[in-house]
């Protein structure tokens, strides 16, 4: 089982910060943040706090929400979903073969802004990738890909 910690206001708005910075989004949020000893994000329903977690055998709480890196935000795919309908900027449109590389699980050679960014194809949000300017890399977890062809 994975020892999670409840974050505090000010742990909070430090994530919520970084949020502003790397996607210029305002994460309005009444969830419940957790942390992992890896520096796993995790977001739960308040709801949560009505119940005793002592006496629950469970994996993980909540929803994964991405992993703190030196002051960065890398999302996760679920993640990038809830912060791309509301990024102002680190948003990289994917056309049909860079979303069929992504999900065979390639890195990117395409020309984006540096940082971690979160790829749309259409309407949908598919991940969110480490970019040095020139190439994407992919964190996509090998479970979540797939091998789509022509």
């Amino acid at each position: 089982m994975q020892n999670l910690k409840i974050l505090n206001k000010k742990e909070i708005k430090n994530i919520l910060d970084i949020i502003k910075k790397q996607f210029d989004a305002e994460f309005k949020s009444d969830y419940v943040f957790l942390i992992s000893e890896k520096n796993k994000i995790y977001i739960v329903n308040r709801d949560i706090e009505r119940v005793d977690l002592s006496k629950l055998r469970v994996n993980s709480y909540g929803v994964y929400f991405g992993e703190l890196r030196e002051n960065e935000l890398r999302l996760s795919v679920e993640g990038s979903q809830i912060i791309g309908k509301i990024a102002k900027k680190g948003v990289f449109e994917l056309d049909d073969k860079n979303l069929k590389d992504w999900f065979n699980g390639l890195d990117l050679d395409v020309e984006c802004e540096k940082g971690f960014v979160i790829l749309k194809h259409k309407d949908d949000f598919v991940g969110c990738g480490k970019s040095l300017g020139n190439k994407v890399f992919n964190y996509l977890p090998k479970i979540r890909r797939f091998n789509i062809s022509n």
